[in-house]
């Protein structure tokens, strides 16, 4: 019995030491930029907004609306994001003027269907999921593939396998 608690407890402490990665996760990236392509293929221009986050930056978001001026615009703290891991994008809209918004009814192809659904049922096909789908917190410009790890996973040094790679 103190044997197997000490092998869990050594392989605990050893994924601890797995450094947390420094920029988004290729495939993530690279799905990503599918996206963006496939969205300017049918006239709407998406902007990424933001992408891999440090836990210092992830913190400063967290003070905002709180110690800092501004709205809140996050309820995770450093190492609680899945951007900290590299897992996730945050989007928005460039209208033909250049403007970037974040306008969920805005129909700039003229399709009849709200440009913002049709990224995020893009994004959906390619394997991502979206926040607005999220109970509580909808977080509408985030966009995350976790690769079926939990954030707890993450936390403790997991990482995403070769296998899960191809599965997504």
């Amino acid at each position: 019995m103190i044997l197997i608690v000490t092998i869990i407890y050594y392989q605990y402490i050893k994924k601890e030491d797995v450094p947390l990665p420094t920029a988004l996760h290729p495939v993530v990236e690279e799905r990503t930029n599918q996206l963006i392509q496939n969205m300017a293929d049918q006239g709407i221009t998406v902007v990424i907004t933001d992408g891999f986050r440090s836990v210092e930056e992830q913190n400063i978001l967290y003070e905002q609306g709180r110690t800092t001026e501004g709205s809140i615009v996050t309820y995770a703290r450093g190492g609680e994001s899945l951007h900290n891991f590299g897992l996730a994008v945050d989007f928005a809209l460039k209208t033909e003027a250049g403007q970037v918004i974040w306008d969920m009814e805005f129909d700039g192809n003229g399709n009849g269907s709200p440009d913002w659904m049709e990224v995020v049922e893009r994004a959906k096909e390619l394997g991502f999921e979206w926040g607005g789908d999220w109970m509580g917190f909808e977080d509408y410009p985030h966009l995350q593939l976790d690769f079926g790890l939990s954030l707890s996973e993450l936390q403790r040094g997991e990482r995403p396998t070769e296998e899960a790679l191809t599965a997504y």
